[in-house]
């Protein structure tokens, strides 16, 4: 599995404007194949939110980024000055994971 992150730095007094472009959201991702999961984080102590998407493999992921769905997910995108800085993309693959069960 790989985990794909963004950390988005959110300018002070948009981070409502912000969370409500994810409530509106398409929710197209959901239905690639490969998707796991998304979680988008809140910051306590920083200005940066994360969205994270997790997928089966690196070529889930890439298949989503070349599709119509990720290209209609991503049309409207939002004011520059909602951002503080540029977003930061890395990618990672899962080599352990635990969950309380």
């Amino acid at each position: 599995m790989i985990v794909v992150s963004n950390r988005l730095q959110v300018a002070k007094g948009h981070e409502k404007e912000f969370e409500e472009r994810f409530e509106g959201r398409a929710r197209l991702v959901e239905n690639m194949l490969g998707f796991v999961r998304l979680e988008i984080l809140r910051p306590i102590k920083s200005d940066y939110y994360i969205v994270l998407t997790h997928w089966r493999d690196e070529a889930s992921f890439h298949a989503w980024t070349e599709s119509a769905e990720f290209k209609e997910a991503h049309r409207n995108r939002p004011r520059g000055e909602i951002f503080a800085g540029p977003n930061v993309f890395e990618m990672h693959e899962v080599i352990q994971y635990a969950e309380k069960t």
